[in-house]
């Protein structure tokens, strides 16, 4: 869908209209629903980065271009932290947006939790206690993230005690203290049952984290279903099982904790402080 009437600008401020002046393309490290990173290489410093391009084509309604604008505003607004993905520049053309960030080259977390099969309870302690401090950098500066699951986490390496890093702000809000927002988004399994009740705010985060840690511990979510409508429905059921197997080596606190972040009660759920 070429926009004949005009060309379509994302982004207020940008490091200009040619980005491959400055970088050169290599490979493809990954596609999402609007953008597809790749690997890049700064000319003149020969530093290796990574750039999500944005094609503008993708973009169909004024909703997606809202969407683009906000994530690259959410990737400025966030501090440098050693657990965000640390955003370089932004570039847009004709064509699309290029956002320039850090590289991770260790995999999503999603592969090592499928290689591990699971988490010993003190790895999965130290993951989880990553993915909160994420959080807490998130809410305070008034942001919340929506979409934590391990897809959306990279390692910066491949050795065994790499930084995790989180990667993906595309679905992420701004949102002032008291805010409740109503529009469902994120993934299927790591949804809070009051996304699907249609009225949420940063509580959203601590559920997607407790979902996680039920997943590092036993390597299967905790609600599952053949379909989307299914999973939703388990979720506002609400019942969590501890049966696996793999549950028995774990320890009476660390369920416990699980529990307290799966509290289908947003007020009652633990924050982020709380866990950490």
């Amino acid at each position: 869908a070429v926009h004949h009437r005009s060309i379509i600008w994302v982004l207020d401020k940008t490091a200009g209209d040619n980005i491959f002046d400055k970088y050169e393309f290599g490979k493809e490290l990954g596609r999402g629903e609007f953008g597809i990173t790749h690997r890049c290489t700064h000319r003149e410093t020969g530093e290796l980065l990574a750039c999500k391009k944005i094609s503008k084509s993708k973009l169909k309604t004024e909703i997606d271009v809202e969407d683009v604008r906000r994530e690259a505003e959410i990737m400025r607004r966030l501090p440098k932290h050693p657990n965000i993905v640390s955003f370089k520049e932004a570039y847009e053309d004709k064509e699309a947006v290029y956002l320039v960030m850090e590289l991770c080259e260790g995999g999503e977390l999603f592969d090592r939790i499928v290689a591990k099969g699971h988490y010993t309870e003190r790895a999965a302690a130290t993951v989880t206690r990553t993915i909160l401090e994420i959080c807490k950098v998130c809410h305070q500066n008034g942001v919340i993230h929506r979409d934590l699951k391990p897809e959306n986490f990279l390692f910066t390496d491949s050795s065994e005690n790499a930084q995790l890093k989180a990667i993906d702000f595309g679905l992420s809000i701004f949102f002032e203290k008291g805010q409740r927002f109503s529009e469902i988004v994120g993934s299927p399994y790591y949804m809070a049952p009051e996304v699907l009740r249609r009225n949420y705010g940063p509580e959203v985060d601590v559920w997607s984290s407790g979902v996680i840690l039920y997943i590092l511990l036993c390597g299967v979510p905790p609600f599952w279903a053949e379909s989307e409508e299914g999973i939703a429905q388990a979720i506002v059921r609400g019942s969590i099982d501890f049966e696996r197997e793999t549950w028995k080596k774990v320890s009476e606190e660390a369920k416990e904790l699980v529990k307290r972040m799966l509290d289908p009660n947003p007020f009652n759920r633990l924050g982020v402080e709380e866990v950490l």
